[in-house]
């Protein structure tokens, strides 16, 4: 039997879009990067903590010998627009439309283990699966397996489905012949360089995480002055240094799960409201739910003011006026002065009647004074 090509025939069937094979050694070479990302304070701190189970595959799995590397592809586009309604909508990267990938692609990994140990029933399969929240480094693992390539934007890139894929991983004690790394990459190409907003980007496939714009829409506390306009209207995530890839342009991915374009491009104004069990229950299953409601309504407001939506106002008055959640008080207060250049009289009195314990608030009250100078 021919299990490489069995099993990929079994990746086949169960919706796997790539699937590639790659020696269990260490990743040695990513030590010294990964060490100075931390050290130089460019890390996002949402990685594996653990270097030194980052580079080396069998503290994970001790008899480990093959890793099988797996991609799933997810569209860029949507499949049908949000109708229109009175509401302006924000946006959710594509990365985070439809199921939660984690679930997605935990479920493919688990069919594929278990349609392996059908395969070899004479076999004793050891095996650990793994996502993003693994120990293993994914690109650098799909990399090795001949997936694709990581590119210039960190991305592992390939010329079927571009970067718009899903990675994971399953180690295991099986002997299977590795697969060679492709033989296409960057090239000269600077696009995504050029294109970051906030140049996060380093050029040589690493990234100062912390300034990239999807950790900006994740972190907590009060968003830097820095990245709040550059996020314009999206509210989860960034795929900026996507978009501009050549390797992206004229591709057409099919749906890694259903997709409800209501939750992709919700409505900011309503989703100020919902309560914690409200968002659970509509938008839990995404994988941008991770981090609470609470940041993603503050990237809601600050969505708000960068859209000029004047009819966010009353709303913006009522979050200030409430102090409900200190953070997002203070980015109302910013995002009002974004929205209104010319306050009344009245407005200019409201705020200047705030006085709050919190120096957030306080800082934006009088930044937005000084600006409007009434």
């Amino acid at each position: 039997m021919d299990i490489k090509r069995e099993i990929k025939a079994l990746a086949k069937s169960i919706g796997i879009s790539k699937i590639g094979f790659t020696t269990a050694d260490d990743f040695a070479y990513l030590e010294k990067s990964l060490r100075a990302s931390v050290e130089e304070g460019r890390s996002s701190g949402f990685e594996h903590k653990n270097i030194e189970e980052r580079i080396k595959p069998k503290l994970s799995l001790k008899s480990a010998k093959t890793i099988i590397s797996i991609a799933v592809a997810y569209p860029h586009k949507l499949p049908s627009k949000p109708p229109k309604t009175q509401y302006r909508r924000g946006k959710i990267t594509p990365n985070s439309w439809g199921l939660d990938y984690h679930y997605v692609l935990k479920d493919k990994l688990q069919r594929l283990a278990q349609g392996i140990e059908e395969l070899c029933q004479d076999f004793s399969l050891e095996h650990k699966a793994m996502v993003d929240t693994g120990a293993l480094v994914d690109t650098a693992v799909a990399q090795r397996a001949g997936l694709g390539f990581i590119g210039k934007n960190g991305l592992l890139i390939s010329k079927e489905f571009g970067s718009y894929m899903y990675l994971g991983e399953l180690i295991t004690n099986l002997e299977i012949e590795p697969d060679q790394p492709v033989d296409y990459d960057c090239g000269d190409c600077n696009r995504c360089l050029e294109a970051c907003p906030t140049s996060c980007l380093i050029g040589d496939g690493t990234m100062n995480a912390r300034r990239c714009l999807s950790f900006q829409t994740q972190d907590k506390g009060m968003m830097e002055l820095e990245f709040r306009k550059k996020i314009k209207t999206v509210i989860y995530g960034c795929d900026i240094c996507q978009i501009c890839c050549p390797y992206n342009k004229g591709i057409h991915n099919p749906l890694a799960s259903e997709i409800d374009p209501e939750l992709a491009e919700p409505e900011l104004i309503p989703f100020l409201d919902l309560s914690n069990s409200q968002f659970k229950k509509r938008f839990g299953k995404i994988a941008g739910s991770w981090r609470g409601k609470n940041i993603l309504q503050r990237n809601a407001i600050i969505a708000l003011a960068n859209a000029h939506d004047r009819t966010a106002i009353v709303k913006l008055l009522e979050i200030i006026e409430k102090e409900q959640n200190a953070i997002h008080a203070a980015t109302a207060i910013w995002a009002l002065g974004e929205i209104v250049k010319k306050p009344t009289e009245g407005l200019y009195d409201f705020i200047l009647s705030i006085n709050s314990d919190n120096k957030d608030i306080m800082k934006e009250r009088d930044d937005l004074l000084n600006r409007w100078q009434f």
